[in-house]
């Protein structure tokens, strides 16, 4: 399947391919690595940011497409609805249908709460689908909660906030006893035991995975007992536009239907953001691994209405996105695939680095490979370098692919690409929204009342870079905590007058600043065409 113009590079790696499996390259010290990201990553370029000239993060820098969408003009204003006849009363209302939303949903309902989950595309469509590698939780002998904080912390580089981190790490192994016992089929040895694998930055084995469709397992089983719960889903309906009531305390959401863009008002005594990531705000221009409705709309719902934003500057590039053919790029290739074995290797069939550093390092390291070094490939997209794919099999065994990574085997395979004989082309692909809503433990924003976040729309969790397998881990640990939280926090409120003031106070603002912008938000969905987005 590969052109003419690679053959001369594969056939070089081919040629230094039992020498590779046999290296063990050297890792980078803490020098190199500040020295490599501030040269070479995608959060260190200056002239891509923007500083915030207005809300609660005034003074901020953040990606200028994210700049945008926080200062523009909201889609509605408190006249175009009626706050006073809501189409949906509920006890808690869950705005987003992954993984964090539909875990919180599980538990409210299992608190006694009345919940309704309400998503713009529909329940499941969202980045926890797509996630491949596996979920990280210390539940083995030689691992401990203590242990996994530590890798964490120092891969987030040093930056998360501690009692987030903490419960994160600690609830882990619990999180995935609550999955399995929803029906989860992780991969297990045969007397059992669940099968753990080394993701970059561990210390430890305790990547739990389904084959190489985790994502997909968990969402399947969460979106079961939602539908089993009968918990109400009202599907493509975004929420546009948070509501208050008179106190400054969350009060539900003004919803669109997507399709007849009819308003509605749910009124809620405690809201839940699970909006996920904003990978298809494409930052920087970057391909994205993200499914299609990841717009930041949490981010931008909760600025709006006051909620404190925490490391927004921050994005993770996945160093591994499908570079070649055209029809994935921007694909995620999963850390599964270097967790078994496989190296990356530039076009001269070199070794350029560790295959299992953190994902901050990997992916400066490709793009200093592809750029300064002129160690790269060129595709028809732009650049990339080999991971070299047949390695697997030669480590762990013929079939260690077809049985550990089978849907990565069949994605190429559709375009005539049989990894287990041929290595495969990537890239770095904007995958993870690191920084995001500023929240304390119990999952409640810390500066509006009865307004929850969970999963991807949250900052600080990570510091300002993620573990791989910390992301599905985080969507369940704070997903069911803010479900717990926000069933709890409902039988103690009573709501004052509904109000949308916030809207007309950060059109003020906007104008107080001098900002001259046409552009509503949240954007809702990404626009591949000429014509104006909905």
């Amino acid at each position: 399947m590969y052109s003419e113009y690679y053959q001369a590079s594969l056939a070089a790696v081919e040629a230094a391919r039992e020498q590779n499996v046999a290296m063990e390259p050297a890792r980078m010290t803490a020098e190199q690595k500040a020295t490599l990201l501030a040269t070479y990553h995608p959060d260190y370029k200056e002239h891509e940011f923007s500083t915030l000239q207005i809300g609660p993060n005034k003074g901020d820098k953040v990606p200028h497409e994210l700049a945008e969408m926080l200062q523009a003009h909201s889609r509605i204003t408190a006249d175009d609805v009626d706050l006073n006849t809501p189409a949906y009363d509920v006890d808690v209302l869950v705005i987003g249908g992954g993984g964090a939303g539909t875990s919180a949903a599980i538990e409210a309902h299992e608190a006694g709460a009345s919940v309704m989950i309400v998503t713009k595309l529909r329940m499941g469509d969202a980045n926890t689908m797509m996630a491949e590698g596996g979920i990280q939780a210390a539940d083995k002998p030689n691992d401990s909660p203590a242990i996994h904080f530590v890798d964490a912390f120092g891969g987030g580089h040093f930056a998360a906030k501690r009692d987030l981190l903490a419960k994160l790490v600690c609830d882990a192994p619990e999180a995935i006893q609550w999955l399995s016992n929803l029906g989860v089929e992780f991969d297990k040895e045969a007397d059992g035991t669940m099968v753990t694998t080394h993701g970059g930055g561990t210390s430890r084995k305790r990547m739990h995975a389904a084959k190489d469709y985790s994502g997909a397992e968990i969402m399947r089983t969460l979106r079961d007992e939602v539908l089993n719960r009968q918990i109400p889903v009202v599907d493509f309906t975004s929420a546009i536009e948070l509501i208050l009531d008179e106190n400054g305390k969350a009060a539900g959401a003004v919803l669109m239907n997507m399709e007849t863009k009819e308003l509605m008002v749910a009124k809620a005594k405690t809201v839940i953001i699970a909006t996920g990531g904003a990978g298809r705000m494409h930052y920087q221009g970057f391909p994205t691994s993200n499914h299609y409705g990841a717009t930041a709309d949490g981010l931008v719902l909760g600025y709006r209405a006051g909620a404190k934003l925490l490391y927004a500057e921050t994005l993770q590039y996945h160093p591994t996105g499908a570079a070649h053919p055209t029809q994935i790029f921007g694909a995620l290739v999963t850390e599964k695939v270097r967790s078994l074995g496989a190296k990356l290797v530039n076009k001269n069939g070199e070794v350029f680095m560790h295959p299992l550093e953190t994902r901050d390092v990997t992916a400066a390291s490709i793009i200093r490979e592809c750029s300064d070094r002129d160690n790269g490939l060129e595709t028809a997209s732009g650049v990339a370098v080999w991971l070299d794919t047949p390695m697997i099999d030669m480590i762990g065994g013929e079939g260690t692919i077809e049985k550990r990574i089978p849907a990565m085997m069949r994605m190429f395979m559709e375009y005539g690409i049989d990894i287990r004989k041929e290595p495969i082309l990537v890239y770095p692909t904007l995958h993870y929204q690191n920084g995001g809503l500023d929240i304390t433990p119990n999952g409640m924003t810390t500066n509006i009342e009865n307004l929850f976040v969970a999963g991807e729309a949250v900052g600080g969790i990570h510091g300002k870079n993620r573990l791989m397998g910390n992301s599905l881990l985080d969507i369940i640990v704070f997903g069911r905590s803010a479900g717990i939280h926000a069933a709890e926090a409902a039988k103690n409120t009573t709501l004052g007058a509904l109000t949308l003031d916030h809207i007309a106070a950060f059109e003020k603002e906007i104008a107080a600043a001098g900002i001259e912008t046409d552009a509503v938000s949240p954007k809702l969905l990404p626009n591949y065409t000429k014509l104006k987005s909905i």
